[in-house]
């Protein structure tokens, strides 16, 4: 199957193109501040109040901009956190990708992919969107797996052993290949932990940026997962084989950061910078293809549309789910991101 082709100017005019490309550094540095300075301030609200509460709000918090470096790491493999290439390189792995154990580049290369095989048969995020919809036991076995740190833990390992490479290679040719593949990962969080211990608090590298990875990010990577692709109504129309979710306060803050949301704009014009995707929307909502638009109100509409299939349809199914796991846990592994986007 080939998916039909919307181009750039039959949706917006040219004066609208010019601005919503327009790629502004300071904007870029802007997010990547705005993601750091919330992991810092959660920090500080557990150092200054130790609580049960603050430390699940932490890490909540953190786990979303986890997701948020994530995103704009996203961002820069399209080229869009600085209009200097050398810039939104470094930007997007020095701050973004490094510290929550991702490459861009490696991602670029994938990613692009997805872009250009959206919900076809070679579509290498396909695995994350084709088993929807399923039942609300099984996604609330794959919630508890996420939530417990099952699922980061699986990934991480692939991740980990893909970096060591095969056991029968000689030491220095596994030391090699995993600096090359994990070596500026494990700099940038031992400069984290490094930072923590300076300021006393070196008890928030393990608790306030490991567990979040490991388990709230999990969660709503899969979550944002599920709305971007999962259950479209048309797996050929650019319009409707990728899905907008309306995001509240809390969503944004919480599950989807940085203008993730807006994800059918992003797939129309994906040289588009996040922080220009509403304005898209905007232009969109305004043109004769709204009505054909995949467009949900929240992320809970379309958690319920990706958990429609009844409950005694379940039998279980962990074996194909295991199957399902190895391989995404596989691909995640090989190229170094939460996939998606």
């Amino acid at each position: 199957m080939t998916a039909l082709r919307i181009r750039a100017r039959d949706v917006l005019t040219e004066d609208q193109l010019i601005v919503v490309r327009e790629r502004k550094t300071w904007k870029g540095i802007a997010l990547i501040a705005h993601a750091w300075a919330l992991i810092f301030s959660a920090i500080a609200l557990v150092a200054v109040w130790p609580n049960p509460f603050t430390y699940l709000l932490a890490v909540a918090i953190i786990g979303s901009r986890q997701l948020g470096l994530s995103i704009l790491m996203h961002d820069g493999a399209h080229g869009c956190l600085a209009a200097d290439e050398r810039i939104n390189l470094s930007l997007s792995q020095w701050f973004c990708a490094y510290p929550v154990f991702a490459e861009t580049r490696a991602y670029r290369r994938y990613h692009l992919r997805h872009h250009a095989r959206t919900q076809q048969e070679d579509d290498p995020d396909l695995v994350l969107s084709a088993p929807f919809p399923i039942t609300r036991m099984s996604y609330r076995r794959k919630f508890l797996r996420d939530i417990t740190g099952q699922t980061g833990y699986q990934q991480r390992k692939a991740q980990l052993l893909n970096a060591l490479g095969p056991a029968e290679w000689p030491l220095a040719r596994r030391a090699a290949h995993f600096w090359g593949q994990l070596g500026p990962q494990f700099v940038t969080n031992a400069i984290l932990f490094s930072l923590c211990a300076i300021v006393g608090v070196w008890w928030a590298y393990p608790l306030l940026w490991l567990v979040p990875l490991l388990t709230w990010m999990m969660v709503i990577t899969r979550i944002r997962n599920i709305a971007e692709h999962a259950v479209v109504p048309d797996s050929s129309d650019p319009l409707r084989n990728t899905r907008t979710t309306r995001a509240n306060v809390l969503e944004r803050l919480f599950i989807a950061p940085y203008y993730v949301n807006y994800h059918l704009e992003h797939h129309l014009l994906f040289y588009v910078p996040c922080y220009n995707l509403p304005r898209v929307h905007r232009i969109l909502s305004e043109s004769p293809h709204v009505g054909r638009m995949e467009v949900q109100p929240s992320y809970l509409a379309v958690l319920r549309l990706a958990t429609a299939k009844p409950d005694h349809e379940d039998r279980s199914g962990e074996l194909v789910n295991s199957a399902r796991r190895a391989r995404a846990g596989a691909h995640i592994g090989a190229d170094q991101t939460a996939g998606g986007f």
